[in-house]
């Protein structure tokens, strides 16, 4: 096997990994976002906690996975994103162990204060998460200012730009919709029927933001499309993408949850897919000279490294995925409270 096979090999296994946990992580902080709106009670808010408290951090396994998986197998990559996205980097970290400790310490106590506390970092975390998340993308898409030796050469003024703010935002939409249909899922009674109409709301707004990221990236960043024309075959992808979306109000009329969390599951993963082809085969694109950017073939470990890195996927995939469909099937169904419950 070539070296440049076993780069394109992994770089496909690192956007398996990025798909796995938008989706699953992307739930549960789009359940963050919502909650403090659409439960009304401390009952309903224990309710929205318990969803996502047997699961989260389950989920945030595959993000755990790829950040190694990038540090072992593009490790130059690595190295220059993380110095470049320290401090945002350093705020998504503090924003990921709020909304944690948040679940954690919530109920220990019944004093109303405390427990409105806890429920506002929760929000906050899980909503700066998802602005991160989304501004490292837009920022990713337009490139940077790197040197030659792949140090960032810019502020991080810089990396906030209308389009990354605007990525941003989308991404808080989207996983707002995404944790709004997760939630009708998993609930029932009047938090439900409430819910129904934030799936609804949820969706408008997204719908909006989807069609002025899409002009504006086509328009403005020639990265989304450069792919294209090479490779005709793409096009598939947002097309594919239209049809999730247009699937999810149908599925909400028809009161079919499961098939709107599916559609916009597979939302998540065409735009992730998408941002990917956009940086093929960069991982960090430069903006000041082509030359200087990092990508999976300039920044990749040994082909030793690699071979044995996918040994180790063969043994350790099934591992985290029998593990994720054993604990989504023993947690099924309607949320409950009990003794044990946050």
């Amino acid at each position: 096997m070539s070296p440049e096979i076993l780069c394109i090999i992994w770089f496909i296994i690192l956007n398996v990994l990025l798909i796995g946990y938008a989706i699953l992580d992307g739930f549960d902080l789009g359940v963050g976002i919502v909650h403090p709106f659409a439960a009304k009670t401390d009952t309903e808010r224990r309710l929205v906690m318990n969803s996502i408290g047997p699961l989260w951090d389950g989920n945030e396994v595959w993000l755990v996975t790829f950040g190694g998986a990038l540090f072992a197998m593009f490790p130059n990559a690595y190295a220059s994103i993380f110095s470049a996205f320290y401090l945002p980097f350093v705020l998504l970290l503090f924003a990921l162990i709020f909304r944690a400790v948040s679940l954690e310490f919530r109920s220990k106590r019944t004093s109303g204060a405390w427990r409105s506390f806890w429920d506002f970092l929760f929000f906050l975390g899980s909503t700066l998460s998802a602005l991160l998340f989304g501004v490292a993308v837009g920022a990713l898409m337009q490139g940077l200012n790197i040197s030659e030796l792949g140090d960032y050469q810019g502020t991080l003024l810089d990396m906030v730009t209308p389009f990354s703010l605007l990525v941003g935002l989308f991404t808080v939409a989207l996983l707002a919709m995404h944790g709004s249909i997760y939630l009708y899922l998993k609930t029932e009674g009047e938090l439900q029927e409430r819910l129904h109409g934030w799936m609804w709301g949820t969706f408008y707004v997204y719908l909006a933001f989807f069609v002025v990221v899409t002009l504006y990236s086509t328009i403005l960043v020639d990265a989304s499309l450069k792919h294209f024309t090479d490779y005709p075959i793409l096009w598939l992808v947002p097309m594919l993408n239209v049809l999730a979306i247009a699937n999810i109000p149908r599925a909400i009329s028809q009161h079919r949850p499961f098939y709107a969390f599916i559609s916009s599951s597979c939302t998540i993963a065409a735009l992730v897919f998408l941002f990917s082809a956009a940086l093929y085969p960069n991982l960090l694109p430069a903006t000041n000279n082509p030359d200087y950017a990092i990508t999976i073939f300039n920044a990749a470990s040994s082909p030793l490294t690699q071979k044995i890195g996918l040994i180790i996927v063969a043994i350790g995939m099934p591992l985290v995925l029998s593990y994720t469909i054993l604990i989504y099937w023993t947690f099924r169904g309607k949320v409950e409270l009990g003794e044990d419950s946050y």
